[in-house]
């Protein structure tokens, strides 16, 4: 990575009394507390959608066990609507979902919807069972679908959403805060965070787009005095990643490349330090991430795309969060984008429904 004293016990007359003289006190009665809900969070192990989940059941308060499951031939070759009985179709190699169900399961990626609803079933629907993003089957087969707008899935259980659920919190942002700001305490203001994705099955990052990006970072830092903290990623591949080193070698910066660089990746301290930040556009989850801090975003354009993506940074543009990357500098705040915590309240309000229908049968 490159960087640049106790006061002593007062006795009243009570407590200086004979016992015999002193009036009994009365225990006050027990609480009565509702045991912890348990969760489980069942995915196919992948960060972008276990970190949704997670960012959910947080919101719930929460403290799931996560379960990261794997299939056997030939269930992982079949769509989940042939997979007659899911819970037998997974494989020893990944976690086992059995009994004691739990009370409530969030679940995110295709092979994680049908083992999901299996678990419901097995239940006798006493499992709360929430699907993160737009599910391979029924919507109306869970309990909450939390997916998307960009998706275009609807239905009564599903709670349509801005981009993608994140873990963003003011408590996590502090703490990374406070965690990386001896790395980035001697950049100049304004502090500029780059995240930098890559190739995804939408979109390329090719070495024109990442030589034209460090050409205008160079304008940015010579026209505002600005520092950056930049971030790339597996996908960014080391010739673009190295357009983008070379550019910024003369300004101040810090510098973390993923799988390249050492120790931790200060990806939430950049987002705690930034005062505006530049996010390539192959990431809904990235986009969404920067988008929650509250700072202006810039979208970086890449080749390729899909409709639904289009879509997405259509709806953060109308809502005055991000704007095409034009290198200006917006210099205020917008309103953060908080769908985590709006899901989580439509989930809750759902969920206490479930937990008394329950009581009553």
């Amino acid at each position: 990575m490159s960087a640049p004293h106790n006061a002593p016990p007062t006795t009243s007359p009570e407590s200086t009394a004979p016992a015999s003289s002193r009036p009994a006190r009365r225990r006050p009665p027990p609480v009565a507390t509702a045991p912890a809900r348990t969760c489980w969070v069942v995915t196919e192990g992948m960060a972008g959608t276990e970190n949704q989940c997670l960012g959910l059941a947080e919101a719930l308060g929460l403290r799931p066990t996560v379960k990261r499951i794997q299939l056997r031939a030939p269930w992982r070759w079949l769509p989940p609507k042939l997979w007659l009985r899911p819970l037998a179709a997974l494989s020893r190699s990944g976690d086992t979902l059995a009994p004691p169900w739990p009370d409530v399961l969030i679940a995110s990626g295709r092979k994680a919807a049908a083992p999901a609803l299996a678990v419901r079933q097995a239940s006798s629907g006493t499992t709360f069972t929430v699907f993160v993003q737009a599910p391979p089957l029924d919507p109306a087969g869970f309990d909450a679908v939390v997916a998307p707008r960009h998706d275009d899935v609807a239905g009564p259980t599903v709670i349509p959403v801005v981009g993608a659920l994140t873990r963003v919190t003011r408590k996590r942002l502090d703490e990374a805060y406070r965690q990386f700001h001896p790395l980035v305490r001697d950049l100049p203001r304004p502090r500029i965070a780059v995240l930098i994705g890559g190739n995804s099955k939408a979109h390329r990052l090719t070495p024109e787009t990442a030589r034209q990006l460090a050409q205008d970072l160079t304008a940015m830092q010579e026209r505002t005095g600005c520092s950056f903290m930049v971030t790339t990623s597996r996908r960014t591949g080391e010739e673009n990643a190295g357009y983008l080193r070379a550019a910024l070698a003369e300004m101040p910066h810090v510098f973390y490349q993923a799988g390249v660089s050492e120790g931790e990746n200060p990806y939430f301290g950049f987002l705690a330090h930034a005062e505006e930040i530049i996010v390539s556009e192959d990431s809904v989850t990235m986009a969404c991430e920067a988008a929650s801090t509250g700072r202006p975003v810039q979208v970086v354009a890449l080749t390729g795309g899909k409709p639904k993506f289009d879509r997405f940074h259509a709806q953060l543009r109308d809502l005055g969060i991000a704007r095409p990357f034009d290198g200006q500098l917006a210099g205020r705040a917008v309103q953060p984008l908080d769908e985590t915590r709006r899901a989580a309240g439509k989930v809750k309000a759902w969920l206490d429904k479930h937990r008394a229908r329950l009581k009553t049968e």
